[in-house]
């Protein structure tokens, strides 16, 4: 214990000695742990430790193959069918959910609430104790009885609207006119759904359609389950039809965060991957500074040898050091990482992970750090330490030598690690730019419609309020006409669920004298002002009028997709399709008689993105929203300015027309419609943080490689100013400099290039199919070739700027 002590001490006053050396080596590990550690607690909060319920591994979903547009194809369960499925072998426990909006009142605004409905095991289920009172029980919505007024506050909620008040359980709210009184609060990782409140679910015999959540027993697999189940839901897809996709794959059991690892997965795989990168070179960094700092440290390596010190003490004083730069490293990279952690997440997807997650630096993520240090101290010191504790005694002795590092095997461990540098920076570098170039080719494409300066303002509609189509639409048009009126709004439009760029419902489509097929289109419930709205040109024909769309016209309108695959002889007006889809579900989903039966088309607009922004353009059809609609809609809002700006005000007009109409609380602006889609959120993740990590790793190999040629340039100091003092000029000392450095540079240069173009593929599923690798490779290796020339540059004039004379005197 004492030597450790006098290893410390000793260690401390040796980089105290050298504030310059010690700075440099901090940061360059600072910078290398704080990006590990940053990326780690986001793979930790979102990959490991996800959720606060119990056996959350054990949560499942089920769902019936892949719809269309690639996601699960969902299902609902009735009550009868519910109580059914829990006494399978395979379940442990279920519950009932379903999700709806309400309002609260009490400020000058109607506030929209969103709701979360759980039948009363739900807290039991999840076992997640409350932050205040208690959850939802048994007794709270009795079998066949209506539920108690009670109601348990999301932690958000609760902060936002009581400002935390502690007292609140016991007190009441009214949610829409009717009172409930608070039993609890929600921790604030309980965020199911997302809801605000958590109310008691009644459950009704007959045919209305739930959402399901499972945990299965343990040591049941999705596989058992999934037999288990099957002749179940067979069964009950022939009971209840309507509750079931028209074509319902095979069914799959998918545990509760397997969707999200399939979204954000293989971006933060990349993402450590990065940072082990990054990591890895700040590491080659130091074993550089260490290697260089030996020089001036061989005398007294000689004279420790000489008075008894044995190799291992040496390498035991060396590796103390090496640990301790780790360590400040590593403290510094904690404090960094907290402030790298939060931009991490301002750039995950949205909807790309759960909302339970916690991500932050935890003692979890904290004992990781301390691992990075220590292992990392080891490996960029061990190296040096093997190296410099043998010195030659006798020649250090006799002249004070500086060339610890001088032998052929010094110069290969030294164009060794600054190949790795070089090959490790050029692969950030290559990376970085398919992935901005990716991102920038997504920022920048075509539309087909213009967002500027317009929102999307949806209304939650009462159904029970509203519950045949003439006074729905009616009041639908009321509240448009409202918001048009509003004082900077240029225009406002019916968009039921046609709000680009991802927009529409899949079904399936028949086109009137054509064989029967297989065909499904993209439908759109829009009314007339739609299209100038939005600044979708028409193609061909026109579109339907105001008074048509009053009264429900059976007209629709088609993008140019749908007229070029289904109609190629370019004669599509006046052809019919229909839908039989298009049905009513009261209260819900009203139609008018006949909207299943065929529609007259009346024009082709030119092609919008409906799908992402990644994904191929899809047939669409148009109809006007007064055939169908559903317990809510979408108003579209041109502006003269921002338009979020205006938002408090359309909010006073439509409450001019019911006092309790609210409006979603989560509105925003069609440009940030765009930047929530999971492609462009995901390339602007990969593209800042691979960007950022390029230039640290550029900084890194820059100081690398810097250290190297000054190291170079002492250590050669005397044999340079012989060749001068025997007429050598400065350009041939400036060649000699940088041909140490030319097949390092080069060796890593190859490397790096293999690397970068085995990785493209990796880049295009992430970031844009259309990136080109040697679009990025090129710029890469010029600007690492020209920092390469800079850093080598600076000790080379240096060197060739010396005088022969001192030179020769040097040693």
């Amino acid at each position: 214990m004492r030597s450790l002590l006098q290893d410390l001490r000793y260690g401390l006053r040796q980089l105290i000695k050298g504030p310059g050396f010690t700075i440099t080596a901090v940061l360059s590990l600072a910078c290398g742990i704080a990006a590990t550690t940053a990326v780690f607690s986001v793979v930790w909060g979102i990959i490991v430790n996800p959720y606060p319920y119990a056996a959350p591994d054990r949560m499942v979903h089920f769902a019936l193959g892949f719809s269309g547009d690639g996601n699960y194809n969902g299902f609902g369960v009735t009550a009868d069918q519910w109580r059914q499925l829990r006494q399978l072998p395979a379940i442990e426990d279920s519950i009932l959910t379903g999700f709806k909006n309400l309002t609260i009142t009490g400020g000058d605004l109607p506030e929209d609430v969103q709701v979360g409905e759980m039948t009363s095991n739900a807290f039991n289920f999840f076992g997640v104790p409350t932050l205040l009172g208690r959850g939802l029980i048994p007794s709270d919505a009795p079998d066949g009885k209506d539920p108690q007024p009670v109601v348990v506050l999301g932690y958000k909620f609760w902060q936002r609207r009581f400002q935390g008040d502690p007292a609140i359980v016991g007190k009441t709210v009214q949610l829409t006119h009717q009172t409930y009184t608070v039993v609890g609060v929600a921790p604030q990782r309980f965020t199911w759904g997302d809801s605000d409140v958590y109310l008691p679910m009644k459950t009704v015999a007959g045919n209305e359609g739930y959402q399901m959540e499972t945990r299965l027993k343990p040591g049941v697999s999705h596989h058992m389950a999934e037999q288990q189940l099957q002749p179940l839901i067979k069964q009950f897809e022939k009971e209840t039809p309507t509750h079931y996709p028209p074509k319902p794959g095979p069914l799959n059991v998918i545990g509760l965060n397997d969707q999200f690892l399939a979204q954000i997965g293989p971006s933060l795989a990349l993402l450590f991957g990065a940072v082990l990168l990054l990591l890895a070179i700040g590491c080659g960094n130091v074993s550089i500074l260490l290697l260089a700092r030996g020089t001036a440290r061989e005398h007294e390596f000689a004279v420790r040898a000489a008075i008894g010190a044995t190799r291992s003490r040496i390498v035991r004083q060396l590796l103390t050091e090496a640990l301790l730069l780790s360590l400040t490293g590593a403290a510094l990279g904690v404090l960094l990482a907290y402030k790298l952690v939060a931009v991490i997440v301002g750039l995950l997807p949205e909807f790309s992970f759960p909302h339970e997650a916690a991500i932050t630096i935890n003692l979890p993520v904290l004992l990781f750090c301390v691992a990075v240090s220590l292992i990392t101290g080891i490996l960029f010191g061990l190296s040096p330490a093997l190296r410099l504790s043998r010195p030659d005694v006798r020649d250090a002795m006799q002249s004070g030598s500086r060339s610890v590092a001088g032998k052929a095997s010094g110069r290969a461990l030294h164009n060794t690690l600054i190949a790795g540098q070089i090959a490790l920076t050029l692969l950030l570098l290559s990376a970085a730019g398919e992935a901005i170039q990716g991102f920038l080719k997504l920022a920048h494409m075509r539309l087909g419609y213009d967002p500027h300066n317009v929102m999307s303002v949806f209304i939650p509609i009462r159904a029970a309020n509203y519950n045949n189509i003439a006074a729905r639409a009616a009041y639908v048009e009321q509240l448009r006409d409202k918001i048009a009126g509003v004082r900077g709004v240029q225009v406002a439009a019916i968009s039921a669920n046609a709000t680009p760029p991802d927009n529409g419902f899949e079904i399936p489509v028949k086109i009137l004298g054509q064989p029967a097929e297989d065909r499904v289109v993209r439908a759109n419930l829009v009314s007339e002002g739609y299209f100038p709205l939005l600044r979708i040109p028409l193609r061909e024909g026109r579109l339907w009028t105001p008074d048509e769309n009053h009264n429900a016209a059976k007209l629709a309108v088609i993008n140019w997709a749908f007229a070029k695959r289904y109609f190629p002889r370019g004669d599509a007006l006046g052809h019919s399709i229909s839908f039989a889809a298009l049905t009513a579900r009261p209260p819900e989903v009203v139609t008018v008689p006949g909207a299943d039966g065929w529609l007259q088309i009346i024009g082709v607009v030119e092609d919008k993105l409906d799908q992402g922004l990644s994904k191929p353009i899809l047939p669409e059809a148009f109809m006007p929203h007064t055939l169908g609609m559903g317990p809510g809609t979408q108003v579209l809002v041109r502006t003269d300015g921002p338009p979020l700006a205006l938002l408090h005000n359309i909010g006073v007009q439509v409450a001019t027309v019911d006092h309790d109409q609210q409006i979603s609380g989560d509105i925003r602006d069609l440009e940030h419609w765009i930047s929530r889609e999971p492609e462009y959120a995901r390339g602007q993740l990969i593209s800042w943080l691979f960007g950022a990590f390029a230039v640290l790793a550029l900084m890194l190999a820059a100081v690398g490689l810097y250290s190297l040629v000054s190291y170079t340039v002492v250590r050669r100091t005397n044999e340079f100013g012989i060749r001068m003092a025997l007429g050598a000029m400065r350009s041939h000392v400036l060649g000699l400099v940088f041909r140490s450095t030319v097949v390092s540079v080069v060796s890593g240069v190859v490397a790096g290039s293999i690397c970068a173009l085995l990785l493209h593929r990796v880049m295009i599923h992430l970031t844009s199919p259309g990136a080109q690798s040697f679009a990025a490779l090129l710029p890469a290796i010029g600007l690492l070739a020209l920092v390469a020339v800079i850093a080598s540059g600076i000790p080379a004039l240096r060197a060739a700027n010396i005088e022969p004379m001192t030179a020769v005197r040097y040693q």
